[in-house]
């Protein structure tokens, strides 16, 4: 797996900023997208701050970014999140075509990937080429413990209740950043088989 020392730069970056979000009262989560190694857009998330569930670090950097690009393509983008994103924030990123994903605590309970496959669910491009681009690029583990550090800073027993419950991820076995591959089961069959076993 290569992690490049942008990758570290950026992802050190994150994790300061989803430090600064916990200090505003909101949930340690940030975002920073790049495009041929330069900044187009950075976010905390901003759920409290605005009242708005809807506003999470990703989708507030996807619409800064597309903003600052003039167009909702963000092909050869790399999205950097301190979390791996949820299904909410999953979806836009195969909208608008991000090539990589790269983020440091997966989430095995709401991750978009390891939950959800909404990043890995090739039957999306396969289906709707049209709106929905090739599976980006997941890389996962990027210096965990540096964020993790942030969230067991911010509040001690929750960190312990939410990796417990499987929300966030315990450090990984050998502690190497890690390219990550989906499940082969489409998204569809994934949520099916969930709705199904709520009424077992």
């Amino acid at each position: 797996m290569n992690v490049t020392a942008l990758d570290n730069g950026m992802m050190r970056r994150c994790i300061e900023m989803s430090a600064a979000a916990a200090g505003r009262g909101e949930l340690p989560f940030a975002c920073i997208i790049v495009k041929d190694g330069r900044i187009l857009a950075e976010a905390m998330q901003q759920v409290v701050q605005d009242g708005d569930v809807t506003r999470h670090a990703e989708l507030v950097a996807i619409s800064a970014a597309q903003k600052a690009l003039g167009r909702a393509d963000l092909s050869g983008c790399t999205l950097y999140s301190n979390v791996e994103p949820c299904p909410m924030c999953s979806f836009p990123v195969r909208e608008t075509r991000i090539g990589r994903v790269v983020f440091a605590i997966s989430s095995p309970m709401m991750g978009g990937l390891s939950k959800w496959n909404v990043l890995g669910d090739n039957e999306l491009s396969n289906v709707m080429p049209q709106a929905f681009g090739d599976l980006p690029e997941i890389v996962g583990g990027v210096m965990y413990r540096e964020a993790a550090a942030v969230w067991q800073q911010w509040n001690p027993v929750v960190w312990l209740a939410i990796r417990y419950r499987g929300v966030l991820a315990a450090a990984p076995r050998d502690e190497a950043p890690r390219k990550l591959q989906a499940s082969r089961s489409p998204l569809r069959h994934r949520v099916l088989r969930r709705l199904l076993a709520l009424y077992r």
